[in-house]
């Protein structure tokens, strides 16, 4: 009888063995599979302040500055963003969303090259109101955002 205490005892360490090292495997697996997916937002400002490395992929967020749009040949399209403290160039090849305009909020993906970044994509606000939860975030932090939903005091 005490062999088969001992037995149910040891069999019970085993299968907790093999769950805490499948556990650890799955995440292990789970964060090499994003470590390409994952794209850090920063500012116009922080990305003045603290340039990332060269090739590094993040996301940027801010307005697109006043006056700053230059259609060039083809689809290539310059422009500057900005949160109303720094102002990054950006160059876009492709096709801009239709509601990407100047002074309107944009969030792009790409990465820096000799100071400039390079999209690889480009998202604007979709209606009148919306602007990404980061790009807010940033122009608050900067003293410059204004809700459209909150009236003027």
């Amino acid at each position: 009888m005490a062999g088969l205490k001992g037995l149910k005892k040891q069999r019970r360490i085993q299968i907790i063995a093999l769950a805490a090292v499948a556990l650890l495997g799955a995440t292990g697996l789970v964060g090499y599979a994003m470590r390409d997916g994952i794209n850090f937002f920063r500012s116009p400002t922080q990305v003045v302040e603290q340039p990332p490395e060269s090739g590094e992929v993040f996301r940027i967020g801010g307005l697109v500055e006043e006056g700053s749009i230059i259609r060039g040949q083809g689809e290539t399209v310059t422009f500057r963003v900005t949160d109303m403290n720094q102002s990054v160039p950006v160059a876009y090849t492709g096709v801009l969303p239709d509601l990407f305009a100047e002074g309107q909020g944009m969030v792009g993906t790409g990465s820096m090259v000799d100071g400039t970044f390079q999209a690889t994509e480009i998202l604007a606000k979709h209606d009148e109101t919306y602007m990404p939860k980061e790009v807010v975030d940033a122009l608050k932090e900067q003293g410059v955002y204004v809700d459209p939903n909150q009236p003027d005091s």
